[in-house]
């Protein structure tokens, strides 16, 4: 397959742009498109075909729900039953990282949701991926636009390395603002169940609803036969192809094991404080120890970066599981194989 390379270069041009790419879903195609979080490798979520050709150019799990974007929040009613809950989560995070999971009209096929009869609603805030949608007048279902496993895009040009050869077209959009996938939430009445944290965080989410539940395989692993309600639960994710081993303990003691371990070859993610105290040529900063957002967005890169330094193991610390902290954490020890080494 021959993938064509849309760069929008001219942000007042791009809806012109868009034209071949619109063409493209709506015949059943796939195209790679820029979100505010990661690339997006999207298709017709009308289509049951489409998602079949999402899923085989991901080499993803058919059992692995995909999230479908709209242009406006009120689009869902379309192809959702939505609740006052939902209304009250989109006016305050709406249009942006957070994806809603409500249960699915018919117009949604089987194929998009995993067989499950919910459906996982989102609307982006990136102008591109909103102005694609609004021109093909119907909801884009998309994955993060790597091969499955791997540490998700959030540029262009790491697209092109999983990617050429697997989609009709790939829109270079430039870097991803948030860099980690959206929040995910669950509807179950008046109830939410957070399946996977992200900008969102947990205390923004109860500051809309009183009763919000963290799903325990947010931080542990899904239960044997469970089905994962969401994309990200179940298969190994973020991953580079190096073991990666996370951290535990007392900063200077994991500083001091570093040092040690790159004499031994490994790579490690580490703060920007610490490179000065590391061997720069195995050492990936991944922002300042105290700038979660930083660390969120350079989380994918890094661990592609790392990947590239030949290590046959990668080490970083062990995130905190409060605020954005629980994002990171949740990637991080879904990227280790939940491998965790007490120091």
């Amino acid at each position: 397959m021959e993938t064509k390379i849309l760069r929008i270069n001219n942000e007042t041009e791009y809806c012109t742009q868009l034209s071949e790419a619109s063409e493209i879903i709506l015949a059943g195609g796939t195209v790679v498109f820029p979100t505010e979080t990661v690339y997006g490798l999207g298709g017709n979520a009308l289509l049951a075909d489409a998602a079949k050709k999402i899923y085989t150019a991901k080499g993803r799990p058919s059992d692995n729900p995909l999230i479908i974007h709209v242009a406006d929040p009120k689009d869902a009613e379309k192809y959702a039953y939505v609740s006052d809950i939902y209304y009250r989560l989109a006016e305050a995070f709406m249009p942006g990282p957070l994806t809603v999971i409500m249960p699915k009209r018919d117009c949604i096929p089987l194929s998009v949701t995993g067989g499950l009869d919910t459906v996982a609603v989102r609307c982006p805030s990136h102008p591109v991926a909103r102005a694609l949608i609004k021109k093909c007048g119907v909801p884009i279902a998309a994955p993060s636009a790597n091969i499955s496993g791997r540490p998700s895009p959030t540029s262009a040009k790491y697209v092109e390395e999983d990617m050429l050869g697997r989609v009709d077209m790939i829109i270079d959009g430039g870097e991803c603002e948030i860099g980690l996938e959206s929040t995910i939430v669950k509807v179950d009445g008046e109830r939410l169940t957070l399946l996977r944290p992200g900008a969102i965080t947990y205390d923004a989410l109860c500051c809309v609803c009183e009763n919000v539940e963290i799903a325990p395989a947010v931080t542990d692993k899904l239960a044997e036969n469970e089905r994962p309600l969401s994309p990200g639960m179940k298969y190994r994710h973020y991953a580079p192809q190096a073991d990666f081993i996370l951290l535990d303990g007392d900063e200077s003691d994991i500083l001091s094991f570093m040092m040690e371990e790159q004499k031994n070859g490994c790579a490690v993610l580490c703060y920007d404080e610490e490179l000065p105290f590391l061997n720069a040529s195995l050492s990936v900063p991944i922002g300042k120890r105290n700038d979660l957002p930083a660390q969120a967005k350079r989380l994918f890169t890094s661990l592609r970066e790392a990947d590239k330094l030949g290590a046959r193991k990668i080490y970083a610390h062990l995130p905190p599981l409060d605020g954005l902290g629980l994002a990171l954490y949740n990637r991080m020890i879904r990227a280790a194989a939940h491998t965790v080494k007490k120091i």
